[in-house]
């Protein structure tokens, strides 16, 4: 419908065009937005707003000029002009129940389309270093990341899901050195505790595997304990697998998997490091200062120069970060969109100064990035801060054993990434309508119960007859509920291009609602064999968007609850 008015509105500027009622070189971005009070019809345009400069009159008089000069159709009932020129669209009842039987075509593909033309876009997110369980944040970026992923497929575009991880450094030393103490029965409390040890009960589960020869596997690598608490290098290269298969399964369970996990080790040894550092040098963008090699960054727009490489020799963590990206140019990415915790905002600018430096083509502002805050998680209005397990933190696991699958995913994706979250573990159990995620599932689930009951009773849904009554579908309810329906492409595309998976979630949650408000207001087991059909089709394309809305967020549509 949307489509079909913005089609109007362009025929009725050329005929204004053609009359010299408006200038021949006018090419406006024709917007049209459904209208939040139906009142006032079912979409609304300013495009009178937008043109009376160039038109030469007030507002209010190019509007009476426009909705003239549309031609005539069989979708638009009636328009209406109000404010300072804002054009009212009533659609007719048949046009809009049209949108049921599209849906019903179009089943699992509703809302998809080919706006990415196929782009490559790499999407880098978790990237957890292997010294612990996943915590909240990691699985808020987790829900995040392979949210804006099944969007990004959604539209059209070949995504790449890309897991990047430290397989070295002084955290994964202090976890050899955690490992170790326990291999050798050090608890934390313990006299001769590593200083910067990690104290939770998951290295103990760590040590005793390794001190039992077992062997571990990871989605990219496997590795086979020795059983020597002296061996350093054993250890080490047995507690990042046992740790990374930890996250593999967490991650697993959260339905969230990876077509590629990139080591910063590889960047070292394949010489990635030492390439960024002499491009950099031979670019004339560097300098030494007080023993160290410094990258003058504020020629790029940070705030100050940052350190490369320290007095001792070692780098700083910008510099594999400019190379790792290097590398994702290199690979053809053009697009990349990295989500990330907000603590990395200061890594944003330092990475593409970097990355402009190396004046090798890559444009500014890139590579993207998404932000997330952080999760504050409550039960019985009290925060919730420890897990036995981490030792330290709530984890990942920890909601998914709490509330499920869904419900956490749901509510880690749900919520702008940039805006802090308190997760309600009391909410997210509740099977009441003030859990958004039951009260979706209920409304996908409360069809399936219609349609079985029809089935029950003999008078099983007939799509002929559906299809012929559909204009029938002309209460306020059934028609708000079907103009709902339509928008849904368009929240997809709008969902896909802001990178926001949210807009998904808060979609679904206004949908239900208006099924919800149908489906009391309006008897779908009636007599009448062909209103019957008709709202039972209505129901069907309702449970069709739920499904299809839910399988962009990672989330079941159970038929029954």
């Amino acid at each position: 419908m949307k489509e079909t008015i913005t089609q109007l509105l362009e025929a009725a500027i050329a005929k204004l065009q053609q009359s010299g009622d408006l200038p021949a070189d006018v090419n406006p971005a024709i917007k049209v937005d459904p209208t939040r009070d139906k009142a006032h019809g079912d979409y609304a345009s300013n495009l009178a707003l937008m043109l009376a400069k160039p038109a030469g009159c007030k507002p209010r008089e190019l509007a009476d000029k426009l909705v003239a000069a549309i031609p005539a159709n069989e979708v638009i009932r009636k328009t209406e002009i109000a404010g300072p020129g804002f054009i009212n669209f009533f659609a007719a009842t048949d046009a809009i129940a049209g949108i049921v039987s599209q849906i019903l075509d179009a089943g699992d593909t509703f809302g998809r389309s080919m706006i990415g033309a196929g782009e490559k876009v790499q999407v880098e997110f978790v990237s957890a270093n292997p010294t612990g369980p996943l915590h909240v944040g990691h699985g808020r970026g987790a829900a995040i990341g392979d949210c804006l992923c099944r969007l990004l497929e959604a539209t059209g575009f070949e995504v790449t899901r890309e897991f990047y991880y430290n397989d070295a450094g002084a955290q994964i030393n202090n976890l050899m050195r955690s490992v170790q103490a326990r291999a050798r029965g050090l608890g934390p409390d313990d006299e001769g505790w590593p200083e910067n040890g990690y104290r939770g009960d998951y290295i103990g589960d760590v040590a005793a595997s390794y001190l039992a020869g077992e062997t571990v596997t990871a989605d990219d690598r496997e590795v086979t304990a020795k059983g020597d608490p002296d061996d350093e290098a054993a250890i080490r290269a047995f507690a990042v697998a046992y740790l990374r298969r930890e996250q593999d399964l967490d991650l697993k369970a959260f339905g969230v998997e990876f077509d590629v996990y990139f080591l910063e080790s590889s960047l070292y040894a394949e010489g990635r490091v030492e390439e960024t550092i002499e491009a950099l040098v031979s670019g004339g963008h560097t300098y030494e200062a007080d023993g160290a090699l410094w990258l003058r960054t504020t020629d790029f727009g940070d705030d100050k120069d940052r350190v490369m490489r320290k007095r001792d020799g070692d780098y700083t963590y910008f510099v594999p970060d400019v190379a790792y990206h290097y590398n994702k140019w290199q690979r053809g990415f053009t697009t990349v969109i990295d989500e990330q915790g907000a603590d990395h905002h200061s890594t944003v600018t330092r990475v593409r100064a970097g990355l402009q430096a190396l004046e090798v083509g890559i444009p500014q502002g890139w590579p993207d990035y998404v932000l997330h805050q952080m999760v504050l998680v409550t039960r019985s209005g009290v925060e919730v801060k420890l897990s036995k397990r981490a030792g330290s933190y709530v984890t990942l696991r920890d909601l998914i054993d709490e509330v499920g699958r869904d419900a956490t995913r749901y509510f880690l994706a749900a919520r702008r990434a940039d805006s802090q979250m308190t997760f309600d573990i009391d909410l997210a159990r509740s099977q009441t309508n003030d859990n958004p995620v039951y009260y979706i599932q209920y409304a996908h689930a409360r069809v399936c119960s219609v349609l079985r009951k029809a089935e029950s009773d003999d008078l099983a849904f007939d799509h002929s007859t559906a299809m012929a009554n559909l204009e029938r579908l002309d209460a306020p309810q059934e028609k708000a509920l079907m103009n709902r329906l339509a928008r849904y492409p368009d929240v997809v595309e709008r969902a896909a291009r802001a990178r926001e998976a949210n807009q998904i979630a808060q979609y679904l949650t206004e949908l239900a609602s208006d099924f919800h408000t149908c489906y009391n207001a309006q008897k779908v087991m009636v007599d009448d064999a062909e209103l019957r059909n008709a709202r039972l089709a209505l129901g069907l394309a309702t449970r069709q968007v739920i499904g299809n809305g839910l399988a962009l967020l990672g989330v079941s549509a159970p038929e029954e609850m």
